[in-house]
């Protein structure tokens, strides 16, 4: 079958990786791609809002499957027209969507279903004053997250009244958000580890792969701006089997199932991000796709068909052998530029990529090709990611690490303590 998939992040170079192991894979084509997409299959130039062109390309190139990557095109709509078009696609159409695209839809889904999550309290742009009143009554740390996308960046944990004041000002009177923050949500603190589960389903059906472990501060020791994500690795040991037993039956189940009954029907990627609690486990948010980086530490851990998982999905009767955890484990660091998650500059030449050893995928997520040489295009530039076919994660560390030794370019960082609270549990 030939497929589309839409993107040009480091996910997505995950996904075309996965999706080209596949023997059923005709010809797969990623709109609009980047550098390392284009060694799997051939980059198409179409703007993304530019939808009646997808259709009519996908009808000229005889697309089976329509893969989106990105939350923007799922809450945009996407979804529904090319479905409207009889076009198939693994990702949720808008109304369902929305579980990521308004964060007051899905905490108001969560309590309306009993599925566990932090205590919180939503507040419109013309509330600025019932909010500021809400926040000195409040408890420190609280969370302040903009209701709608911001590019994994619209959440500021605040650990005091004037800092909590500064945000809400910065996002209803400074519009930092843009209209994305023309409501906020204010959340309790939850204190324990973070994990993030991924479950492929039909709407009504789900496949869970293994857990991963994101990486959201800029800074070692998880000091620093929030970003769109600085590393992660798989499986993470903080979710034990009995741990995804309950996560299934109190989070996924009941969601999936309240989706159904509000209209909203999922089919896609159900992105779980979760803190696991000294109360037990809570959602911190759900998402509507594959989460970047995790994606690219989860992926490498599963064997099988990966096609097949998502073209079954889309078709609405998911294959539960499709694919399968491995044994193995991954480690992916995320090469940043310097500034990065605020203002940094772009166009500095990478060398190195080519200094790989074996069990290394170097995922391209802001790269430019000019003239046969890589460039920087983007805050978050590579993805590192060492794996490793067997459970070996100290290994699989340093090895990811010894390969960003060879890699440079002009500010680049990258955290140095990706998958040590994996290694700590693991030595204790």
């Amino acid at each position: 079958m030939n497929v589309l998939l839409i993107g040009s992040g480091g996910r997505e170079h995950a996904l075309a990786y996965k999706i080209a192991e596949s023997h059923m894979l005709g010809k797969l084509f990623i709109l609009p791609g980047n550098p390392g997409t284009a060694q799997l299959g051939s980059n198409v130039s179409l703007l993304l809002d530019d939808y009646d062109g997808i259709a009519k390309f996908c009808s000229n190139n005889d697309i089976t499957l329509v893969v989106i990557g990105p939350e923007k095109p799922l809450v945009d709509g996407m979804s529904n027209y090319l479905r409207t078009n009889g076009i198939k696609v693994f990702g949720p159409n808008a109304k369902a969507a929305n579980i990521e695209g308004q964060k007051s839809f899905a905490k108001d889904l969560m309590k309306k279903y009993n599925v566990p999550s932090a205590a919180y309290k939503i507040f419109e742009m013309d509330e600025y004053e019932q909010a500021i009143s809400y926040l000195k009554e409040s408890e420190y740390p609280l969370v302040l997250k903009a209701d709608g996308l911001a590019a994994g960046k619209g959440v500021v944990i605040c650990q005091n009244f004037f800092e909590a004041q500064d945000a809400l000002t910065k996002v209803f009177v400074g519009k930092v958000f843009g209209d994305a923050g023309n409501q906020v949500v204010i959340e309790e603190f939850m204190s324990g580890e973070e994990a993030t589960v991924f479950a492929i389903t039909d709407g009504e059906n789900f496949f869970c792969l293994p857990p991963a472990q994101d990486h959201k501060r800029a800074g070692d020791n998880d000091t620093g701006r929030n970003t769109g994500g600085m590393g992660a690795y798989s499986p993470a040991p903080v979710v034990t089997q009995s741990m995804m037993e309950e996560i299934e039956e109190k989070i996924i189940k009941p969601v999936l199932k309240g989706l159904i009954l509000e209209d909203r029907k999922f089919i896609g990627c159900l992105y779980c991000g979760l803190m696991i609690t000294d109360s037990g486990i809570k959602v911190v948010e759900f998402n509507c796709r594959f989460g970047d980086p995790e994606t690219q530490a989860v992926l490498p851990v599963i064997e099988g068909d990966f096609l097949q998982l998502l073209y079954s999905a889309a078709e609405g009767n998911l294959d539960m052998d499709a694919v399968k955890y491995n044994g193995g484990c991954a480690v992916c660091v995320v090469a940043a530029s310097k500034g990065y998650p605020d203002s940094y500059k772009k166009g500095f030449e990478i060398s190195g990529l080519d200094q790989t050893d074996e069990g290394i995928l170097v995922f391209h997520a802001g790269t430019k090709n000019i003239s046969g040489k890589i460039y920087t295009d983007g805050g978050r530039v590579l993805g590192v990611t060492s794996y490793l076919p067997n459970s070996d994660l100290r290994t699989a560390k340093l090895n990811a690490y010894n390969t960003l030794k060879r890699i440079n370019f002009n500010g680049m960082y990258y955290r140095s303590d990706i998958a040590d609270k994996a290694l700590a549990k693991i030595s204790s």
